[in-house]
């Protein structure tokens, strides 16, 4: 039968009528799953007065505009130059700095060209790694004036995010001191600014549109960076390395570079302009925001992040009273008093702990809030349902962010509601809040005997706690939901090789049990010294579980008994030890674990002198027999075992050459002082022969 006829181009005409009859309501729209949420974000609802002023937070800044494009010739240099960078295969820093200065040269007048450029975008980020403070400043004023558009862009929001990384630490260098080798005079004659001038201009860029750029795919977290900047936190710090670039982020390094100075990774000191300016940026990034607008930011992907940021920044640069006032972010997202149930404020707080995106904006809160408002929230939501909200996957997060900030008597409290738990969260392998349990304990000094119980339980084998169970070394009887579920090859889903996360998260238990005197870190102890050597030569070679047999070697709760036991196991094994990736730190750990127990250190060096031959055809081997200062034991074992028993750790052994100049010398036989004595009088008479027999 044939089709009827129809209009060509339907599809298309369907389309185009469908937007616009979205554009004709626009108090329709609302916000689309987790999924969708990198594409711009559109508020919810704004009303009042501050509703035009919140349009014009929220709409984009125009046009992207084009910066051109590298020849083909271009393009081939900054490529070659880029491979040179990254192998870094120079034969000194001093030819490394002149090619530098040569590329950037050629870059001259090409720096946003570079910095959009797909496949030289990355060159820009290795030149930024590489570059004096006087190259990084000169290239920030290069680039000033155009970082709006920049920090929107696939490849130069990365460039941007990294050179303000970069720059930061110069703001702090300048308060005290010029650049060494700077040209304090620019080409027009005017005095050249300084770096805190150039943050200064970039956030005057920024203004107006920040409200858009907080949910912007790219310029979100370079505008997370500059927060951070201004505020003077520590820019590679592990609370806030997840708040500022994604787990995906490509690492951008030049291989064997030497390492910077430490500087990411302390507090830095800024000027005071940069709090003023962090006031601001703070203010204007809510400013025309209601209530509404702020909550639907917390669920959303790309604002959470940034919305996490500007909370913690507030309630930390600008004290907790800051929360008092009416503007602050955190009045707006909790504007109720008192929060109890039945209010909009318990209804978004209920909302947030089982979302996996808004449950990151409600630790933050849990962390960060006054303490007045703490407890009042604590007692109001969590306190009676701490036992359920452990056994939940998001919520368990949550858990452990209260946790934290409990009192010894609300602990004790907390400690019988979740111990019930204890066994269901172990079948799951969701460990986090009994670690954190753990460790809040030992520090509020919370009995730990309850907790010890539950966990022997849990991990036991024919009714005894086995530790191969914690850290997933043998097989685990699989959850009951899983039992029936198979793959496509028709085996148990469960048998799938345990997962890392579940491994790292079984050591990192046990580790905190063996921290924590008494009960708990006797399960791990007796636990493996039952195992025998062969379990535990398992586990020292596994990545993961030999980092608990490290634990247990250099515990300080582990007794001279536990340790002389738990070695011996090994003997007749270091050897093979020593040329194993994970199990060479094992090795090492020995050391430190028989200081008082030279004996034994000297019974070790033994069995890694027989094998001498293995280990230094290994690389493994070879950081082994350093480590253990083993030329010294086989040259001068004297000095080696009496240096051995004096000091702890590797600190103690001195070089070879050390030893022969520094170290006095060993008492002397009466038969070595009687050959001495003799040999004197044999060269004086000698003399005395070769003088005719007169005096000397």
């Amino acid at each position: 039968m044939p089709k009827e006829n129809r209009k060509r181009g339907r599809r298309e005409e369907e389309k185009k009528r469908k937007l616009e009859n979205a554009d004709d309501e626009p108090g329709q729209k609302r916000l689309k799953a987790a999924e969708e949420g990198e594409k711009d974000f559109v508020p919810l609802q704004v009303v009042g007065d501050e509703q035009d002023e919140a349009t014009a937070a929220s709409s984009g800044p125009g046009e992207m505009p084009f910066y051109g494009m590298l020849d083909e010739e271009e393009q081939g240099y900054f490529k070659r130059a880029d491979e040179m960078l990254e192998l870094n295969q120079f034969d000194n820093p001093e030819e490394r700095s002149l090619f530098l200065a040569s590329v950037f040269r050629e870059a001259e007048g090409k720096e946003l060209k570079i910095a959009n450029s797909q496949s030289c975008s990355r060159l820009m980020e290795r030149l930024i790694l590489l570059a004096t403070p006087v190259q990084l400043k000169t290239l920030f004023q290069k680039l000033s004036g155009h970082f709006l558009h920049l920090i929107q862009h696939r490849f130069a929001s990365h460039c941007c995010e990294a050179l303000f990384i970069h720059s930061a630490p110069i703001v702090s260098l300048e308060l005290t001191a010029p650049l060494e080798g700077e040209d304090t005079k620019a080409k027009n004659g005017d005095v050249a600014p300084s770096m805190e001038n150039l943050f200064l201009s970039t956030i005057k860029e920024l203004e107006g549109n920040l409200g858009y750029l907080m949910t912007e795919r790219f310029a979100s977290h370079t505008l997370r960076v500059l927060l951070v900047v201004l505020s003077g936190q520590p820019l590679e710090q592990s609370t806030t390395k997840s708040v500022l670039q994604s787990k995906r982020k490509e690492k951008i390094g030049v291989n064997g570079a030497e390492k910077p100075k430490d500087t990411a990774l302390g507090k830095r000191t800024v000027p005071d302009s940069f709090s003023d300016a962090l006031t601001k940026l703070i203010t204007d990034s809510v400013l025309g925001l209601d209530t509404t607008y702020l909550r639907a930011l917390a669920t959303h992907p790309t604002g959470n992040p940034t919305l996490q940021l500007l909370l913690q920044l507030e309630l930390t640069q600008f004290g907790k009273q800051r929360a008092k006032d009416e503007n602050s972010i955190i009045h707006k997202l909790l504007p109720d008093d008192p929060i109890v149930e039945g209010t909009e404020s318990a209804s978004f707080i209920n909302g947030l702990v089982y979302d996996a995106v808004g449950s990151r904006l409600l630790e933050s809160i849990i962390e960060f809030a006054p303490g007045k408002l703490f407890k009042a929230l604590y007692r109001e939501f969590f306190k009676e349902r701490i036992g359920s909200l452990a056994r939940n996957e998001i919520a368990g997060y949550v858990v452990s962010k209260i946790l934290e900030r409990l009192s010894k008597e609300d602990l004790e409290v907390a400690v019988e509601l979740i111990n019930p738990q204890v066994a269901n969260l172990a079948e799951r392998n969701r460990t986090g809040v009994v670690r954190t349990l753990i460790e809040r304990c030992a520090a509020r000094g919370v009995d730990t005997q309850p907790t010890a119980l539950q966990l022997e339980l849990a991990y036991s084998t024919d009714g005894e706690f086995d530790v191969r169970n914690l850290l997933k070394m043998g097989k685990i009887s699989p959850p009951k939901e899983e039992e029936a579920r198979k793959d496509v090859n028709g085996a148990n889903a469960s048998q799938t090789a345990q997962s890392a996360p579940e491994k790292v998260h079984g050591s990192l238990l046990a580790q905190s049990m063996i921290l924590v005197p008494g009960a708990l870190s006797g399960l791990i102890f007796e636990s493996l010294l039952g195992l025998g050597p062969e379990p535990l030569m398992e586990i020292a070679k596994d990545p993961m579980a030999s980092r608990t047999l490290q634990a247990a070697l250099t515990s300080p709760n582990a007794t001279i008994i536990h340790r002389r036991k738990l070695i011996q196991q090994l003997y007749g094994h270091i050897g093979e030890l020593a040329l194993d990736q994970s199990a060479s730190y094992v090795v090492d750990a020995i050391w430190e674990g028989t200081h008082g127990l030279a004996f034994i250190r000297e019974r070790i060096a033994e069995e890694l002198a027989e094998n001498e031959g293995a280990m230094r055809e290994s690389i493994v081997g070879r950081k082994i027999w350093r480590n253990w200062k083993m030329d010294l034991y086989k040259r001068r074992r004297a000095d080696w075992i009496k240096q051995s028993k004096n000091k702890a750790g590797n600190d103690g052994f001195q070089s070879l050459e050390d030893l022969d100049v520094l170290a006095p010398a060993s008492p002397k036989s009466s038969i070595q002082m009687a050959r001495e004595k003799h040999a004197a009088a044999k060269a004086k008479k000698e003399k005395r022969t070769r003088n005719g027999g007169a005096p000397a």
